[in-house]
């Protein structure tokens, strides 16, 4: 029986035991549901998760393709089928194959060659950096400086990444033309928002009264020809292996203005953390392998008990943009109706992620998840440490709200006025960091990478093309022509010919 196919049976005859019951039925709940993993706590024991389904998964796992497929990712191995290649982004921190290891790690030497230029004055005064990509490209790098920079960032970093004029305008408003440095991130080179921006970025620059504004442009990309034809120097181009996927880059050069920004030896710390939690993918048994056990309750819920959306809600504003990054990363990689064989799907592939920030979506959405009709499963991600410089009463209470809607969420409360009764029985878990640093962070997101590859797995579904994604941008450049738009549908055209386009 096909892996996908076994795990289908194990959760549809697994019980729905009340989460409060599942405690009283297990003293050491809390124990084996609770693990430490580089310096953050996985809590999963307020999931409907009970012992059945955990022993079974966990037979599951040795005996079937989930170990195969950890030794494919781990070591090279063509993993991405409909592309034809391999996702190597673990190379980047150090796991997999020899010579992928050795050449991220000259990649890398190169990059902290071009970050010792620009420090030691090759590039002139440099007070900012503009990043320009889209997707992962972007919210990558933007997650990583806003969430690590607030206490120390040596430049000032706009990121841009939407064709929007009004992005454009946002992103360069703190930064002076004469002392910012451009960062073109593309896989190809070719990605038509980015190179619009870039276009944009040049004029600015030389509005702003820079001479040469080719000489202020650094590449990375996958394509260095592609840059080279644009006008870029050879030796401002950064590369990266075209079998790292854009949300999975971030560890390679795309991660250069975090490094110009933070400094190298925080992105190498980042890269620590990472690598941390593969070994702990690679080699921590089932019962105790956070990324597999976050899988498991994922598809628990969605197969299951047919839970359409994941909330994710980080209870530290430093961490404000994780569910956006989360959003990309989960939903460009499952969301998926076919099978690694081109069959039919036939199932469930990955939740709708959405969510926000701590206390503020609790005057917002959490009307829904305590009393709502839907059942929706919550993540709350939180730091013990805080970073402020404010009474330590603001970062306790934070944790304290935190806490609280998660046993709010499972314990609920009974009242005879209907309109006050709280159901209880709604899940949450938990993802505890002791202080977010370079370290936890790299841990924290490639957990979240494992979990979206065990998932993919288990399902029996690539999580490394996004052929969805290129659709919508061939229609567009069709509709610009207009012996094509002719062949469009009344309504596009109309709105074409309203827009004045």
């Amino acid at each position: 029986m096909p892996l996908s196919e076994a795990l289908w049976s194990i959760l549809t005859e697994a019980e729905t035991t009340p989460i409060t019951e599942l405690f009283a039925q297990d003293p050491e709940r809390v124990s084996r549901l609770a693990s430490e993993v580089a310096g953050i706590r996985f809590d999963f024991s307020k999931t409907h998760l009970g012992r059945s389904v955990l022993d079974s998964a966990a037979r599951l796992f040795a005996e079937g393709g989930l170990a195969e497929a950890q030794d494919q990712l781990f070591t090279g191995q063509i993993i991405n089928r409909t592309e034809g290649r391999a996702a190597e982004h673990a190379a980047e921190r150090g796991s997999g194959a020899p010579e992928a290891v050795h050449l991220a790690a000259e990649r890398r030497h190169r990059m902290r060659s071009l970050i010792d230029a620009v420090e030691a004055g090759a590039f002139g005064d440099v007070t900012g950096i503009l990043h320009i990509g889209i997707g992962g490209s972007a919210l990558g790098p933007a997650l990583l400086v806003d969430a690590l920079g607030r206490r120390e960032q040596r430049y000032n970093v706009g990121v841009l990444s939407n064709i929007d004029g009004q992005a454009f305008d946002a992103a360069v408003q703190d930064l002076d033309p004469g002392t910012t440095l451009v960062v073109l991130a593309s896989k190809t080179f070719t990605t038509a928002e980015t190179l619009r921006n870039a276009q944009a970025a040049l004029a600015w620059l030389q509005e702003g009264g820079v001479e040469d504004p080719y000489g202020k442009l650094i590449a990375v990309t996958a394509s260095p020809g592609n840059a080279l034809e644009f006008g870029i120097d050879e030796t401002r181009i950064l590369p990266f292996s075209e079998s790292v996927g854009g949300r999975y880059s971030l560890w390679s050069a795309i991660g250069f203005p975090a490094a110009l920004a933070l400094g190298f030896a925080a992105f190498e710390e980042l890269l620590e953390g990472a690598a941390e939690m593969d070994r702990h993918f690679r080699h921590a048994e089932p019962a105790a392998n956070v990324p597999f056990l976050a899988a498991l309750s994922d598809l628990f819920y969605s197969q299951r008990l047919g839970c359409e959306t994941r909330a994710v809600f980080a209870y530290d504003e430093r961490l404000r943009l994780l569910p956006d990054y989360l959003q990309q990363l989960i939903m460009e990689s499952n969301g998926k109706s076919v099978t690694v064989d081109g069959q039919p799907l036939g199932r469930p592939s990955s939740a709708i992620v959405w969510g926000g920030v701590g206390t503020d979506a609790q005057h917002a959405v959490f009307q829904l998840l305590h009393q709502g009709t839907r059942l929706v499963p919550v993540e709350f991600v939180a730091v013990a440490e805080g970073d402020d410089d404010q009474d330590p009463a603001h970062h306790r209470e934070l944790l304290l709200n935190a806490f609280a809607q998660g046993a709010a969420l499972m314990s609920g409360r009974a009242s005879e006025d209907p309109a006050r009764h709280y159901p209880g029985d709604r899940p949450s878990m938990t993802l505890l960091l002791e202080q977010l640093d370079p370290r936890t962070l790299g841990a924290l997101l490639a957990f979240y990478e494992h979990r979206t590859f065990a998932e993919a797995v288990l399902l029996g579904i690539n999580p490394f093309d996004q052929f969805g994604v290129e659709l919508g941008k061939s229609i567009a450049h069709a509709i610009d022509d207009p012996d094509q738009l002719a062949g469009f549908d009344p309504s596009t055209r109309a709105l074409v010919e309203k827009a004045g386009l």
